[in-house]
């Protein structure tokens, strides 16, 4: 389990025609791995084309750009979307959540912990970058955590990136093979051209005044959850059933499976296969976990299972976004989950690592994060 890899020259600085170009082909790449998982009638299709086609040309070499802003403006498509789903109805059924939600508290301390202890007892790794390697979520916060408590960001970068590939391939398999589940795809959204221009209005007015009051109150996701919130205070108390189109969500698709292709620029297979192959196992440790606790919530609750296993599922609070509102099921069930485990671990990620980071938990064994506290580099 130990080992990490060397870190990666800081590319060149580069001027925005080629900035501009690198974003256009690795955006022409998703799009046409999108466009081929299609048509071999692939689960979520435009996310998970995109994203293999891009990390395997991230892994070649290829000279990629994540999409970053790009991302963020898409991002709010999806909390758009998201938002849509909180209807009177819906919030009705709000405190019938509560054992799931405090069920998903319990799964996060048992991961983070319980993970955390095992990257320290035996993959050697330092206590930062080992408990923040064990989160089931928050990608880029536990990297900037983790990174300002002294770990190796590297690392922690690489161990959620894997894990949320893991789990974005997995969970559309799970439903598709195991559930006979099937996507009715983006048409089920409906055309852009039926999104009237009062509707338009009401959607991107719900983004930019969503974005800048989550950006003032300082949330993490502001792009997902400011006009989350704003979409669904409309749609609560009927100001708007306006959603954004089936084409819009398919963009959204394929620019964030890019995105997460491109988290895997500057690396190297054989120096990062001892980090993929321990990500990959508390990967599959963390989505076992999951379907185990959504199965007995279940069968105490009533709750839906199919929900249940998405909001316990431990892939980023965007990309599982992206594959409840492509399932159509129950999209505001699951991005509260996502939303309230995200705060909790912002919270225990730093209390586990003042609690269990001594060095009694390895033996007395040093970090094995390349020999390196922190790049202070941003992923």
């Amino acid at each position: 389990m130990s080992g990490a890899p060397t870190p990666a020259a800081k590319p060149p600085a580069q001027g925005w025609p080629r900035r501009a170009l690198a974003i256009a082909l690795t955006l022409a790449l998703g799009g046409a791995g999108g466009y081929a998982f299609l048509l071999l009638e692939m689960p979520l299709p435009w996310m998970m084309g995109a994203m293999c086609v891009t990390i395997t040309a991230a892994l070649a070499g290829a000279p990629l750009r994540a999409p970053g802003r790009l991302r963020d403006v898409l991002i709010a498509v999806i909390g758009l979307m998201v938002g849509s789903a909180f209807t009177p109805e819906i919030l009705a059924q709000a405190s019938q959540w509560l054992p799931s939600i405090t069920a998903i508290l319990v799964y996060s301390t048992v991961m983070i912990i319980g993970l955390g202890w095992l990257l320290r007892r035996f993959g050697r790794y330092d206590p930062a970058t080992a408990f923040c390697s064990a989160a089931p979520g928050g990608f880029t916060e536990m990297v900037l955590l983790g990174g300002s408590m002294g770990g190796d960001e590297r690392v922690i970068s690489l161990m959620h990136s894997v894990r949320i590939v893991i789990t974005v391939v997995t969970i559309p398999f799970w439903f598709r093979f195991f559930h006979d589940y099937v996507p009715a795809g983006t048409a089920a959204f409906g055309r852009i051209t039926d999104l009237s221009a009062g509707g338009a209005v009401m959607l991107a007015a719900s983004a930019v005044v969503g974005y800048f009051l989550a950006r003032l109150a300082r949330l993490p996701l502001p792009a997902l959850i400011g006009p989350m919130a704003v979409s669904a205070l409309m749609h609560a108390v009927g100001l708007s059933d306006a959603r954004p189109s089936g084409e819009m969500v398919a963009l959204a698709q394929v620019v964030i499976g890019a995105n997460v292709g491109c988290r895997f620029l500057g690396t190297r297979l054989r120096e990062i296969a001892s980090v993929m192959r321990t990500a990959t196992i508390m990967a599959l440790l963390m989505i076992a976990v999951a379907v185990l606790m959504a199965a007995v919530l279940h069968g105490l609750t009533g709750l839906s299972f199919e929900a249940l296993i998405l909001a316990f599922a431990p892939g980023g609070v965007a990309e599982m976004n992206v594959i409840t509102v492509a399932l159509h099921i129950d999209p505001a069930f699951v991005a509260t989950h996502h939303l309230v485990r995200l705060g909790f671990l912002l919270v225990l990620a730093p209390l586990a690592l003042k609690l269990f980071g001594s060095r009694r938990w390895t033996g007395g064994g040093s970090a094995a994060s390349g020999g390196k506290a922190g790049s202070g580099e941003d992923d």
